[in-house]
């Protein structure tokens, strides 16, 4: 039996400003950046968990409940929520900052299922996540309800 980790272990952190390279026509940050800012934290949780190569599987919905603007501070949180064997479910919350300000607002937050790789592609099995506080608890059990939603729908397609 292999041995969990604790969920404090993948917790990863990344921060960057938000630069006028990375806007549309109106001031805001692409979808799209933030989108691939989401995967790339969760890839660093899941590696820091797995200790090995993680591929993203599937991203669940992303709702932006703020626009982000040039000059935010946009900060990434990410940690795993479960494991099921080769997979494991990652949450990650943006938040952005007004630098001059200090303004945070809790940006958008998402779930992604990322599998663990060795070095010819193959999955390998993960190390169970272990979560220690209330929150972590509540989110390893929705993290299983989620699971059993997005094998629903993929068996619910192949039909």
């Amino acid at each position: 039996m292999v041995e969990g980790k604790p969920v404090r272990g993948s917790a990863s952190e990344y921060s960057e400003l938000a630069l006028p390279n990375d806007a549309n026509g109106f001031g805001n940050v692409l979808g799209g950046k933030v989108m691939h800012l989401v995967d790339l934290a969760a890839a660093m949780a899941g590696m820091r968990h797995a200790r090995s190569p993680v591929v993203t599987a599937s991203v669940d919905s992303l709702q932006f409940l703020h626009p982000v603007h040039i000059g935010d501070l946009i900060t990434l949180r990410s940690s795993v929520n479960r494991v099921f064997r080769s997979s494991m479910e990652i949450g990650v919350k943006v938040y952005t900052e007004k630098l001059l300000t200090g303004v945070r607002l809790h940006t958008c937050s998402a779930y992604l299922t990322f599998v663990a790789i060795d070095r010819e592609g193959k999955a390998v099995t993960i190390p169970p996540v272990v979560p220690e506080t209330e929150e972590e608890m509540r989110r390893y059990r929705e993290a299983g309800e989620r699971r059993e939603y997005r094998l629903a729908m993929r068996n619910r397609r192949k039909g």
